[in-house]
């Protein structure tokens, strides 16, 4: 009978059963590394834009010091420029930019971009008038946003 009992404990020789107890605390770990870390959408849009393309496409760097402006259609079919959450008009641009400057950390004041998001068929006038107002406003940098043309 002996006998019978240590060939049982040598036959089973597996690996040992993994030790899970460790495992909720990993995945709230997890859980809250990817909240913190994770930015939400902030601004909903209210004009549609279909993104031109482009050849020479370039990534902005400091994303944090960078402020949108979305011109697009709007549901009723004309064109508008969108400010944060608003709808908005020209004159606007100014105060927009000011306050977005505000925001920003003294490090990233002076690298401020203004991307421009517009539709691909937005009158050339629109884009000329949002040009100038950011001049108003001295902000200079200007970038505007693509996609990639596809290789054909």
């Amino acid at each position: 009978m002996r006998d019978r009992y240590f060939r049982r404990q040598y036959r089973d020789n597996g690996l040992p059963m993994l030790n899970t107890s460790s495992l909720p605390d990993l995945i709230f770990t997890v859980l809250f590394f990817f909240m913190i870390v994770t930015h939400m959408r902030d601004v909903d849009l209210k004009v549609h834009y279909d993104t031109p393309q482009g050849v020479e496409l370039q990534q902005l760097r400091h994303k944090a010091a960078v402020a949108n402006i979305y011109v697009g259609r709007t549901e009723q079919g004309d064109y508008a420029i969108q400010l944060n959450d608003q709808l908005s008009s020209i004159s606007d641009i100014k105060n927009f930019v000011e306050s977005e400057r505000s925001k920003m950390t003294a490090d990233d004041q002076p690298r401020m971009i203004v991307n421009i998001k517009a539709d691909r068929d937005t009158p050339l006038g629109i884009i000329a008038d949002v040009k100038h107002a950011l001049q108003q406003a001295f902000a200079l940098k200007i970038s505007y946003a693509a996609t990639e043309k596809d290789a054909k």
